[in-house]
């Protein structure tokens, strides 16, 4: 099987440590349904022609499916802590509408290497390609979700 490679439009991207103690707590808030996966297409620009879409659509079915909305739905809902997106997706253009409904949500969000990785955590056989955590107030993750939040944050600046 091939490796994917990690597309250098993904930022910002989590380091090795990093990325483990996020695929543990992404692992974690799966069991206390603190966690959405999947993520929405994003309007694509005109540069890329008018048949891109179309074609973005035809070839990429899955990831466009009504399934795959949730972790743009999290965010217009305000009820993501912050989103972790996969940095091998194919094509990279179908997850980077969310940093920018991140940054207007002041809501953080980093890029793993890997879409199969993430999605074990998420405890589906499946390759995932975005994931959000989830707010409870009363959720024993929380002080978890705030120092992996506090990282990330630290990333982005």
């Amino acid at each position: 099987m091939a490796t994917a490679t990690i597309n250098p439009k993904a930022f910002p991207l989590a380091d090795a440590e990093l990325t483990n103690q996020i695929l543990d707590l992404v692992q974690q808030a799966m069991h206390y349904k603190q966690l959405k996966k999947g993520a929405n297409e994003g309007k694509f620009a005109c540069a890329f022609g008018p048949n891109f879409e179309r074609h973005l659509r035809k070839e990429f079915s899955y990831y466009f499916s009504s399934k795959n909305n949730i972790a743009t739905k999290t965010l217009n809902r305000g009820m993501s802590e912050f989103i972790v997106m996969t940095a091998d997706a194919q094509p990279i253009e179908i997850l980077l509408h969310l940093p920018l409904l991140c940054e207007d949500k002041n809501v953080p969000y980093v890029f793993v290497p890997s879409k199969t990785a993430l999605g074990r955590a998420c405890g589906v056989s499946r390759a995932v390609i975005a994931a959000s955590i989830t707010s409870n107030e009363a959720s024993e993750l929380r002080p978890q979700i705030q120092a992996i939040k506090t990282q990330i944050e630290r990333l982005l600046i």
